[in-house]
């Protein structure tokens, strides 16, 4: 498509934090996008997860189901809807209702469009309605309730007039499950009838074959029984008579393959029963050569009631009831005579429908039951073609209401810079250290999302949203815009509301560290100084107490020498005070610092008029604040969010910059209602009166020593303590003069 062709269409722009975008304001803006350059649209892909609008209409606009909405996608929409509607302005006002007036007949779209419209309210008792809604659209239930096809290829049992024929239905639903159609009812299609008549015919042709053939059945109906009884045993007897083969081979195999007397022995201190599973292991009689198998008596009495059964259902009826000991010819003879029988069990088939009886199956498979369903379900799907622009109208009905909300996050973003709105992509507003923050994105992967989001020059916060209740989980992230970043910290919990109401536990687990606001620009370098000092003085202090705490502790071992030699004079003890007189000496050094500086200060302030003085004092403070003030508002200023948001999955296609002033908007801080009272008395507050009276006095002596230090004072002070001459100088003597020599 060549986007630089000249266009006749004037577009206009609005401009919001240096970025012009484009208007749409009329239908002709709408119908005439495929003219605007792709290089002014703001995105030119945008993903269909982790976005707040209508997931059916993305669906609808996704052609290719790739997960994203691209250009052409859009340009597609717009291109369908032209043909089908009078004109795009309704599109502007967003509403899930289309006047059937506005669907034109000037094209076979809209014809076609307008009469399934008409047909939709027809069946919903609405005939005379001029307007369609999403909600008649909704419920297709509702809307094919009444039809007996509406060409989705399935049909209920209600769809036949014949009952047998329902009931034939009811009984494919009943064996092979039930396809839901358009009126809500199960139902069957063409798949499903075809699978039921195809198990019931092989059903059929399995079970004739054990009454053509006398073999599979020898002993009638009892069969069945004879058959279980034998595979419960049949394992064992193999094994059985297989040991005695072996004895009859070589008689010292008789004594090795029986159990020996260690197996016997290792039964013998348990509690035995004789469904003990140690005792299963062993042989089902005693081994011997060429021995016939007692089926009564003399078995192992964990198999005995299995050979029991195994004689009555299987031994008696088909080698006689004498047979009261087996040889192993005449297991071989039963085991022939089951074997056509256990053959036919193996090639069972229709196991799907062995629950109807054979009759029945009889009657479904040589009745005309298959070809008048199948003719039900052909002649449902006839309607496919017709029934399937129906769907066609809540595509109408949806582009109507969503299309140009998606167009005003995607060919500008509007609702991004609108206080008023809210964009697609914010999913929510976070509520954390008295700040809401609503500039919350959708996350899949924190640790790929930070590494590209990190461009956007942003503060950002990853956190973890639970909901105990549900076990739901997810993730955002939260870019900060106003207030400290100090006081945010992973591991912080903190309360997060989406857009549908629903409250999450939120939780940092991750902080992208960056500029917030030229507040805390502003009080950083002194937040910084004051660490600076507070560690100072903490190190010193805590020195002097590792020096005074070693002091102590050398003591104590002179003294417990000195008490463990021979008596003595004794030493004049000495006061202990090393603890105090290094904190106080470390306190002195501090108050020293302190009043070194602010002598500094006043040094360099004394004597100069008050607007000096206070000029001075503003100049300090710009020469710490200023720089750190100057750099956060150029870093504020290159804040973009087109970084998110391509990490989000977005295109975006232009800097999405935001000003300061829109910054605050996306995260306020916690404000008192206007007209609010307010006590100012706090009885809970500490009583720091005395600490206040300490510092105080302290601050008020650093200030003197150091006016004295600068001279200020010595006007106002006796001759002896102006720092400008020697406290209480003693007056010098004249030697007297040498005497001249003699000429």
């Amino acid at each position: 498509m060549d986007t630089t062709a000249p266009r006749s269409h004037i577009w206009r722009f609005f401009r919001t934090c240096g970025l012009d975008q484009a208007l749409l304001q009329s239908g002709d803006d709408l119908a005439d996008l495929a003219s605007l350059d792709q290089k002014l649209w703001t995105a030119l892909s945008c993903p269909t997860r982790g976005v707040r609008f209508d997931a059916t209409t993305l669906a609808l606009l996704d052609s290719d189901n790739d997960g994203r909405i691209r250009v052409p996608e859009l340009l597609a929409a717009i291109a369908w809807l032209s043909a089908r509607l009078t004109s795009l302005d309704p599109l502007l006002a967003g509403s899930d209702t289309v006047m059937l007036a506005s669907i034109t007949t000037a094209t076979p779209e809209g014809k076609a469009m307008l009469a399934n419209a008409k047909r939709i309210l027809s069946n919903l008792g609405k005939g005379a309605a001029d307007a369609i809604s999403l909600a008649d659209v909704a419920d297709t239930a509702k809307i094919f309730a009444e039809t007996r096809f509406n060409g989705d290829g399935i049909v209920p049992a209600e769809a036949a007039e014949d009952p047998a024929v329902q009931q034939a239905i009811n009984d494919i639903i009943a064996l092979f499950g039930a396809e839901t159609d358009r009126s809500g009812k199960p139902g069957v299609n063409q798949a499903k009838s075809d699978a039921f008549f195809a198990a019931a015919a092989a059903r059929l042709q399995w079970s004739a074959a054990a009454t053509t053939d006398p073999a599979v059945l020898p002993l009638g109906d009892k069969t069945a029984a004879a058959a279980v009884a034998t595979a419960a045993v049949r394992a064992k007897i193999d094994d059985y008579f297989t040991r005695c083969r072996m004895a009859a081979f070589d008689p010292r195999a008789a004594q090795a393959l029986s159990r020996t007397d260690a197996d016997l022995a290792a039964l013998a201190d348990q509690e035995l029963s004789d469904g003990q599973p140690a005792i299963a292991a062993f042989p089902l009689s005693k081994i011997e050569a060429d021995r016939e198998l007692p089926l009564l008596s003399g078995v192992n009495p964990y198999w005995a009631g299995a050979l029991a059964a195994f004689h009555d259902a299987a031994v008696k009826p088909l080698l006689g009831d004498g047979v009261t000991a087996l040889s192993a010819a005449q297991w071989q003879t039963l085991k022939a005579k089951l074997a056509p029988y256990d053959a036919w069990r193996t090639a069972e088939a229709g196991k799907e429908v062995a629950a109807l009886p054979a009759d029945r199956l009889a009657v479904l498979v040589n009745g005309t039951f298959k070809e008048a369903i199948t003719a039900l379900i052909a002649q449902d799907a006839a309607l496919e073609a017709e029934n399937a622009q129906i769907t066609e109208v809540e595509r109408l009905i949806r582009y109507h209401a969503n299309l140009v909300t998606l167009l005003n996050n995607y060919v500008n973003m509007g609702r991004l810079y609108d206080p008023n709105a809210t964009a697609i992509f914010q999913v929510g507003t976070l509520y954390m250290d008295a700040r809401a923050a609503s500039l919350c994105f959708h996350v899949d992967d924190v640790g790929a999302h930070s590494t590209m989001a990190a461009a956007s020059k942003c503060c950002l916060a990853y956190c973890v949203l639970t909901r105990p209740g549900t076990k739901e989980t997810r993730t955002v992230c939260t870019a900060f815009t106003s207030g400290f970043a100090q006081t945010l910290w992973v591991g912080r919990n903190g309360i997060f509301y989406d857009l549908d109401g629903k409250d999450w536990d939120a939780t940092i687990v991750k902080i992208v560290d960056n500029a917030i606001s030229l507040k805390e620009a502003f009080w950083d370098p002194w937040r910084k100084i004051a660490a600076m000092i507070n560690a100072q003085i903490t190190k010193l202090l805590a020195s002097k107490q590792d020096a005074a705490l070693a002091a102590a502790s050398k003591k104590v071992d002179s003294a417990g020498a000195a008490a463990a030699a021979p008596a003595a004079a004794d030493a004049p003890k000495k006061m202990d005070g090393a603890a105090l007189a290094s904190s106080v000496a470390a306190l002195g050094i501090a108050v020293g610092l302190i009043g070194s500086a602010v002598g500094g200060l006043v040094s360099v302030l004394a004597g100069l008029p008050l607007w000096k003085t206070m000029a001075g004092v503003l100049a300090v403070i710009l020469i710490v604040s200023g720089p750190s003030m100057i750099l956060t508002w150029f870093k504020l200023r290159a804040r973009d969010l087109a970084p998110i948001l391509n990490a989000c999955g977005w295109a975006v296609n232009r800097r999405l910059r935001f000003s300061l002033k829109l910054g605050r908007l996306f995260t306020s801080e916690a404000e008192l209602p206007q007209n609010a009272s307010r006590e100012l008395k706090d009885p809970y507050a500490d009583d720091t009166s005395t600490r206040n009276t300490v510092i105080t006095l302290l601050a008020l002596a650093a200030i003197v020593a150091a006016l004295w230090l600068a001279g200020v004072l010595d006007n106002a002070l006796p001759g002896c303590l102006k720092r400008e001459q020697p406290a209480c100088t003693v007056p010098t003597v004249e030697a007297p003069a040498a005497p001249a020599a003699a000429s």
